[in-house]
């Protein structure tokens, strides 16, 4: 069995195909072996983009309409899209458009014949592999001595288009984030679609002008030159947006290792590669004498340029487009490349590139709001790359009339933006968190140590965790590690930090003194079989997951707790509320091990924990899922304590026919395996409760709603359950899932204490 990566935020398990096929004659179906399909995606690509560049031709289609349509369907519709330069470009987002879920791919028959899960991985490195050449192609045909060539005012007019519409774009963004309530992915997501509305490209305005024919005009030839400065200073900023995305997932000092061994890799370009290319125009006359030995050279080492960035943990595109730009344009060695490469790279590897890229866009998913703020988000970012290419070109005494016209030209942003925008996507930083161990509580031995990991905003979210920990029941048979950690917004301080906290050494914050005396005092009092491991982290709320998973990985925890934003002693504004709740979404999202939410309704607040004399109450609420058997786990792992009873509630549905699923059958097993296990436990209860509606189930939950201390239950269930229906309309808190935030909600009577769970998102 084998995952697949490619198709976004989850994984896939699918059986691997035969590479070949005998053919129909022999009974086999051509598209049961991956080159077979691979060939078939490749055909439909290339022949969808020719005839449709073939038939908008014959109909009039204009290059300015169809930017504007691609522009609606790539940038707001895959959130932070671009346009596309040329017609046949903006024809090849069309055909993912039509191959993509919204259409074609509509039907599942088509999409698992033409683009099955288990394509993904072969497709993936065609498309990419394309993506690498097509950028070295368009760094070849940089001509850097426009800038020693261009006069003061298209310096000034390139610096103005980039760095203006940057900076106004980052003042709007801050602006909707304040006033705008939103997702926490679209939040995170802002700097990026600000950066990349700033972006402009060389290439695409060459493209542009040709098509519109104005390259020799006065006005064109200024927009080169223009666009030359801005494009440099649009390729240095990706650069450090990229870098910077990489450094808030590693160690400082790595990251400047990174940086020094990627001024390494320029360097060599700049000093080896650039005097050997000279080398090899001198013993080129023209296009046609150059020796295939010098292009085979030249394409070995762009592939080890790519190889050597990926190693370096820089993009694998970076190395090509550095051998790209310090390359000379023009004959001989620049034209026999582009001569070679160019025709079969944007007809073969780019159309299936943004055929696959566009073929992952569902409109049933879109979010009228989401769609909403990034189109406001575009309009404004394109107003103000108008406003900053006229303003300095008005101080240059230019006509207005010209003037918006090199505004309109300059704004334009294409498929290199597209290409950069693709690999900004790839850069996730959750990749890092995908493991082919399940560390989820189900799947670790029950007398084996298990391993926790909490997460805590406030000392007075202390009592809760430590009467949690001592739930969960460590003995000597199965000692337990905590992974503590005191979440700080970073605030005063320029770069984040993960701070370990090793005994006897004060932690820089009092309040962090007071978590880890007390977390030390529990583990002092649990005699050896308890061992806590307390850090502080320092970062802004929106990327501060990323260490929270980071620790869960490197300490292989089966289970993340983190509070509710709400608790019953802690009184703060909306604002940090909505911050906390943002945080916990994102480690919901993301975390690698199973996440358990404690919301506490003061039955877990007392300074001592509470199993020591008092026998605690817990319910266990089954309703069937992964989610809900991760739960039961850990209630087996709480029922082992004597001061603990167990009530396992499974609810049945009055609905469901003879026929049971494969789902139903793995909830009947696993239930029955408990059973069993605690059959010689006098604590542990169980009972069945037949419901036939979400009336029903509400009716049962409510009438045992004071019966328990704490109240466990998963967070995800059936999508089509009839015992839910029409529970997900009233969901005022979706982290917590629809029983979840039932018991919570203020209608509820429930005093008691509740923990959802749910098990990592890759492995359900």
């Amino acid at each position: 069995m084998n995952a697949s990566s490619s198709p976004p935020s989850d994984s896939f398990c699918f059986v691997l195909k035969s590479r070949w096929s005998r053919g129909i004659f022999f009974g086999d179906n051509p598209f049961s072996s991956n080159t077979s399909v691979l060939l078939a995606q490749l055909t439909l690509c290339a022949l969808t983009t020719a005839v449709l560049n073939r038939g908008l031709t014959y109909l009039g289609q204009s290059l300015f309409v169809s930017q504007i349509l691609v522009r609606i369907l790539i940038i707001d519709f895959a959130r932070v899209g671009k346009e596309s330069e040329r017609l046949e470009h903006n024809r090849v987002m069309w055909d993912g458009v039509i191959l993509g879920p919204s259409v074609l791919g509509s039907n599942a028959v088509i999409r698992e014949l033409l683009f099955p899960v288990s394509s993904f991985y072969t497709v993936d490195t065609f498309r990419f592999f394309g993506v690498m050449f097509y950028l070295f192609i368009v760094g070849v045909k940089m001509d850097l001595s426009l800038i020693q060539k261009s006069g003061k005012k298209a310096v000034v007019i390139g610096i103005c288009t980039f760095s203006i519409p940057l900076f106004l774009n980052l003042m709007t963004s801050r602006l909707i984030t304040m006033y705008v309530a939103m997702q926490p992915r679209l939040y995170s997501s802002m700097i990026w679609i600000v950066s990349f509305q700033a972006l402009s490209s060389f290439h695409v305005i060459v493209c542009l002008l040709a098509d519109l024919k104005l390259m020799n005009s006065e006005l064109g030839k200024l927009a080169i030159s223009s666009s030359m400065i801005s494009g440099i200073c649009s390729f240095f900023w990706a650069l450090v947006i990229f870098a910077g995305e990489h450094g808030q997932h590693v160690e400082q000092q790595t990251f400047i290792v990174m940086l020094i061994w990627s001024g390494i890799m320029v360097i060599f370009a700049i000093c080896i590669f650039r005097p050997m290319i000279q080398w090899m125009t001198k013993h080129s006359t023209d296009v046609d004498s150059v020796k295939e030995s010098y292009i085979c050279a030249i394409l070995i080492l762009v592939l080890g340029s790519a190889l050597y960035g990926e190693y370096l943990g820089q993009h694998f595109t970076f190395g090509p487009i550095v051998l790209g730009i310090v390359i000379p344009d023009g004959p001989p060695i620049g034209s026999a490349l582009v001569n070679k490469l160019e025709l079969f790279v944007s007809s073969i590897f780019l159309p299936i590139f943004f055929v696959v890229s566009a073929a992952r866009i569902d409109f049933s998913m879109i979010s009228l709001r989401n769609f909403a703020i990034i189109e406001g988000l575009a309009v404004c970012a394109f107003f103000w790359k108008v406003v900053g290419v006229m303003l300095p070109s008005l101080s240059w005494k230019m006509t207005a009339s010209d003037a918006l016209h090199l505004a309109l030209v300059l704004s334009n942003q294409g498929m290199v933006e597209v290409l950069i925008l693709e690999q900004a996507k790839s850069i996730r930083p959750t990749k890092r968190y995908m493991i082919g161990e399940r560390m989820t509580i189900k799947y670790t031995n029950p007398n084996a140590e298990i391993r926790m990991l909490a997460c805590l905003h406030y000392q007075e979210h202390t009592p809760s965790i430590i009467n949690l920990f001592e739930a969960s029941y460590p003995h000597p048979e199965a000692p337990i590690s905590f992974v503590v950690v005191h979440l700080i917004e970073l605030a005063g301080r320029s770069a984040p930090v993960l701070v370990p906290h090793h005994p006897g050494i004060p932690s820089p914050s009092n309040e962090s003194n007071h978590i880890i005396n007390a977390l030390r005092y529990f583990e002092h009092e649990n005699g050896g079989y308890v061992a806590v491991y307390p850090y502080t982290s320092i970062s802004p709320y929106n990327s501060i997951h990323n260490d929270v998973c980071l620790l869960a990985i490197e300490n292989r925890v089966s289970l993340v707790i983190v509070l509710f934003h709400k608790h019953p002693l802690i009184h703060v504004c909306e604002e940090e509320t909505n911050a906390i709740r943002n945080v916990n979404h994102n480690i919901i999202r993301e975390s690698p091990s199973s996440v358990g939410i404690l919301v506490d309704r003061g039955t877990m607040t007392h300074t001592s924990t509470l199993l020591r004399t008092n026998v605690y109450r817990i319910g266990m609420i089954f309703l069937g899922g992964p989610d809900d058997r991760e739960a039961l786990a850990y209630a087996c792992r709480m029922g082992k304590h004597p001061n603990i009873r167990i009530t396992l509630i499974r609810f049945l549905d009055d609905s469901v026919g003879p026929a049971v699923s494969r789902q139903m059958l793995i909830d009947l097993n696993t239930i029955n395996a408990y059973r069993d296990a605690q059959m010689t436990n006098k604590q542990w209860f169980y009972q069945e409760e037949l419901v036939k509606d979400s009336l029903g189930l509400i009716t049962v939950i409510t009438s045992m709603e004071s019966c328990f201390d704490l109240t466990l239950v998963g967070r995800r269930h059936r999508e089509d359950s009839p015992l839910l229906a029409g529970l997900r309309d009233w969901n005022e808190f979706p982290e917590l899932g629809c029983v979840g935030d039932m018991l919570v909600s203020l209608d509820s009577n429930c005093r008691a204490s509740v923990l959802v769970v749910q098990q990592p998102s890759s492995f359900r």
